[in-house]
């Protein structure tokens, strides 16, 4: 197991070796496992991929993310150039149909709405908006509706972690209910947990995922 020590060398040196993370704008903090983000970014897409090399590293427990963005000047856009960016983003990288998603934007922060089958159309929209200019935030309210039986949606879950011999499937258990799921149990990493979650949200008529899986 890990000290704070060695995690926060761990975590500092994933975020010097992450390309498109200004590392020196970023403080880390450890306690116990724990990991704070503070400091300050020039995007949304830079402190959205901060978040993610932190989570690469083995040891986390949790992380706490008080990052703000701070935008330069030459990245600055209106709400509306801002949403009519989505829009066109929206448009053609998602291949979903028209007024499928909703956009709102208030200061910089993009709002999206909508209902869709599949999570990966969720994901396709959230990604396609993240890293355009002037973006500060985004709230993710796009909705899963997909009917299949929550026997099935249970069975498959189970049998995708057994392929993908996420930590052994055993040691994670998926209780349905309705169309939401829940884990729990316990990994050895955070990969591990977010590999989990993602074989979950991949699953046929899953409209939430709560995922409550330890790392030990």
């Amino acid at each position: 197991m890990k000290t704070d020590t060695q995690l926060k060398n761990d975590i500092t040196s994933e975020l010097e070796w992450e390309p498109s993370v200004n590392a020196n704008q970023i403080g880390v903090e450890v306690k116990g496992g724990v990991v704070t983000l503070a400091g300050h970014v020039d995007s949304y897409a830079e402190k959205w991929n901060a978040e993610k090399a932190v989570e690469r590293v083995s040891g986390i427990r949790a992380l706490a993310v008080e990052m703000t963005v701070k935008l330069p000047g030459s990245s600055r856009r209106s709400d509306t150039e801002i949403a009519h960016a989505a829009e066109g983003a929206l448009k053609w990288q998602t291949f979903l149909p028209e007024g499928t998603i909703k956009i709102m934007v208030e200061s910089g922060w993009i709002t999206l709405s909508g209902r869709v089958e599949w999570e990966y159309q969720r994901q396709a929209a959230t990604t396609a908006v993240r890293h355009l200019l002037g973006v500060k935030g985004l709230n993710d309210e796009i909705a899963i509706t997909s009917k299949v039986s929550a026997s099935n949606v249970k069975t498959n879950i189970e049998s995708a972690l057994k392929r993908r011999a996420i930590a052994e499937g055993q040691r994670i258990f998926v209780a349905v209910d309705g169309s939401d799921v829940t884990l729990t149990g316990e990994v050895d990493t955070w990969t591990e947990r977010e590999q989990a979650w993602n074989s979950a949200w991949g699953t046929a008529g899953v409209e939430k995922v709560v995922n409550n899986i330890t790392i030990i």
